[in-house]
């Protein structure tokens, strides 16, 4: 299946970011705008508490469920964003982490943010997202 994403680097900025600089779609493309996914298990439930990596996954699942029930999957992402309530690296780290072996070479441009708090108490992770398909 023909994908509407197409993934830009460019050989004049660091090849450090685990991420593409840029992405395009065409202008057939439909673009679907996913709500934050959030670490809620099927009872709303924040999970699991208190771990950075679990509630990444967590959260991943959702987005890969919303993504499905648009018509959509991981690699059609155009952009996302990773929000991570801490102002530790390391929990940053470890949140992306998971995050980004779920993208696998699907290495969509991405913003990693530490932030204050998110809106669910005890939430830790929420992964914001639009993707790009071709019907």
């Amino acid at each position: 299946m023909p994908r509407a994403v197409s993934l830009i680097r460019s050989s004049a900025l660091s090849d450090v970011a685990e991420y593409a600089y840029a992405a395009t779609a065409p202008a057939e493309a439909r673009l679907v705008f996913l709500a934050g996914a959030c670490p809620l298990d099927a009872d709303g439930a924040v999970t699991p508490l208190g771990d950075h990596a679990g509630q990444a996954a967590t959260a991943v699942d959702n987005l890969r469920t919303a993504l499905r029930e648009a018509g959509a999957g991981l690699e059609d992402l155009i952009s996302t964003r990773v929000l991570v309530a801490s102002s530790r690296q390391e929990d940053l780290g470890a949140a992306w982490e998971v995050y980004r072996d779920a993208m696998g070479e699907h290495d969509v441009p991405s913003t990693l943010m530490g932030v204050t708090v998110l809106g669910y108490t005890g939430q830790l992770v929420e992964i914001e997202a639009v993707a790009a398909v071709l019907d």
